[in-house]
């Protein structure tokens, strides 16, 4: 890609956006008549499709591993029931090694007292690209913010990050390099430092919640849509990366399946611009991190609904001691429990008591999600 069709992609002028740093501004509307040929719609058609985040142990990797940039088509509900279909068609998404590449990003997983090298491979990228890693404390070329160190990884080269696991806690990476457009194309995922000594819970798992305006995506796979920063238009909602019901898709969803008695742990990470008041139907839950400090005991205190800012994490804790059945997680914004027109959507999980996941109603939930296992 050229410079000039760059600048036309991207709406971007000047040096400081070409520097990842312009603040947006109305000239920076983008229309599929403005950017053309961002890219052939033909093209999107071909795009591999993205899986469902992995996690990564990257101790396991001896502490090394590589991030390439994929353009993807993503489906958040690939199905016709509940105002189905929903798509992205075109995602920029991190692929963790020979992993498939996913939206959220892959799970990045490391032990308190080690440290990381994270290489950031773009040779295949059409765009610049960073990662910048929340949760720690690192040097100042590690920040991964190019007007601040300098460094920008351009399409076609490597750059290797090292981050140190000196914040215990679960946190966000993302790209920061025009940040407003490349988080709302995919680049985000979880980094999760566990404390030295963690115990993992019965059930633990890590839940990305994102509102998305999918004009910019459409417009990306060369279809009619337009795009403003100062004017985002969120209609998608997802759970890790998709919309109810495929949310309750046992193996592409994130249905949280517990057994009477367990302790369940959820990671919450809100990677979009919102913030989302989540909720759990018929459970009490105490928050015991947030951000990736530990919230003393004494400050401690059952609820039901935890507000989660852009870029917080929580952490809350539950006993899966309710009547067993099939209850409902979601943003209390109820409009972001949408698709389209359709309520249910969007931003909505279930916890599902193993007990119950031969009863009809579970069957009806499986039909509407596209699971035939």
């Amino acid at each position: 890609m050229s410079r000039r069709e760059f600048v036309a992609a991207t709406g971007l002028t000047g040096s400081l956006a070409l520097a990842g740093c312009q603040a947006p501004t109305a000239s920076t509307r983008l229309t599929t008549t403005e950017q053309g040929e961002t890219t052939a719609a033909s093209q999107s058609s071909s795009l591999p499709t993205t899986s469902p985040p992995q996690v990564v142990n990257v101790d396991e990797q001896g502490g090394e591993v590589t991030m390439r940039t994929v353009a993807s088509k993503h489906m958040p509900h690939p199905g016709e029931s509940m105002g189905g279909p929903v798509e992205l068609p075109k995602v920029w998404a991190f692929q963790a090694d020979d992993r498939e590449p996913s939206v959220p990003g892959p799970i990045l997983r490391t032990t308190e007292g080690e440290d990381m090298e994270v290489t950031l491979d773009n040779t295949d990228a059409s765009m610049p690209h960073t990662i910048h890693f929340h949760g720690a404390r690192k040097t100042w070329e590690n920040d991964g913010v190019p007007t601040t160190t300098g460094i920008t990884v351009p399409p076609g080269e490597k750059h290797t990050y090292e981050v140190p696991a000196n914040v215990p806690g679960t946190h966000l990476y993302h790209c920061h390099f025009q940040t407003h457009r490349h988080m709302e194309m995919g680049m985000f995922g979880i980094f999760r430092v566990d404390p030295k000594g963690y115990e993992e819970a019965d059930k633990e798992h890590f839940l990305t919640v994102r509102e998305w305006d999918s004009g910019l995506h459409r417009m990306m796979a060369g279809q009619d849509g337009s795009y403003d920063p100062l004017n985002h238009q969120p209609d998608v909602f997802t759970v890790n990366g998709k919309s109810a019901p495929r949310t309750l898709h046992p193996e592409d969803g994130s249905p949280i399946i517990v057994d009477q008695g367990d302790l369940v742990r959820l990671h919450i990470v809100n990677a979009g611009y919102m913030s989302h008041p989540m909720h759990i139907h018929n459970h009490r839950f105490q928050k015991v991190e947030k951000d990736g400090g530990t919230i003393p005991e004494v400050a401690r205190h059952e609820e039901d609904v935890t507000n989660i800012a852009p870029a917080e994490r929580h952490t809350i804790e539950f006993e899966a001691n309710a009547d067993p059945g099939i209850y409902l997680m979601h943003c209390h914004k109820v409009n972001h429990v949408v698709n389209g027109g359709s309520y249910p959507g969007g931003m909505l999980t279930g916890i599902v008591y193993r007990d119950v996941m031969d009863s009809d109603i579970f069957a009806e939930l499986m039909d509407y999600a596209g699971y035939e296992g």
